[in-house]
């Protein structure tokens, strides 16, 4: 099943921490077939006193089951030094997120699929449609018609993952 994943980082060495997290994707049942370029962005959410995020998305290709990518989500994160009692939009040295798996809707207590913020944050919606120019969510919202609601996000390429 194709699927896109988010990765962010805004503490110790963000580039590397996001290498890092391809490739532990890759090397645990996500096979990483595809990534963006690597963008800097604005904290955003609660908590924006805090540095600037390295972002990037990656395509992946699975036979995990949506709760089995959020447990592979969550490995990675942790194998990576994420500290589960942080806070959740506070710093952080590395963020996977679970935005898109196949055509799947999927809600539970631990996860929710499309990604709820899929569609409002620049620094998911740039590198998703790098990625794919023509991703939509399941319900056909095309990705590429949100992305002037979300125009004053600061998003700026810094290079590749």
């Amino acid at each position: 099943m194709r699927g896109f994943l988010g990765l962010g980082s805004n503490v110790g060495e963000r580039l590397e921490n996001l290498r890092a997290a391809r490739d532990a994707l890759d090397e645990r049942g996500a096979r990483v077939v595809a990534c963006s370029n690597v963008y800097e962005t604005e904290p955003q959410g609660e908590v924006t006193d805090q540095p600037d995020f390295l972002n990037a998305c990656v395509e992946v290709e699975t036979d995990l089951r949506a709760e089995q990518m959020l447990d592979l989500c969550k490995a990675v994160e942790h194998a990576l030094g994420r500290d589960p009692s942080g806070g959740r939009h506070g710093p952080r040295a590395i963020d996977v997120d679970l935005l898109l798996l196949g055509g799947l809707e999927h809600h539970s207590d631990r996860l929710t699929l499309p990604h709820r913020d899929v569609l409002a944050r620049r620094f998911v919606l740039v590198p998703l449609l790098e990625l794919d120019p023509d991703l939509a969510l399941p319900d056909g919202r095309r990705l590429d018609e949100a992305l002037e609601r979300v125009e004053g996000q600061r998003v700026e390429v810094r290079g590749s993952l």
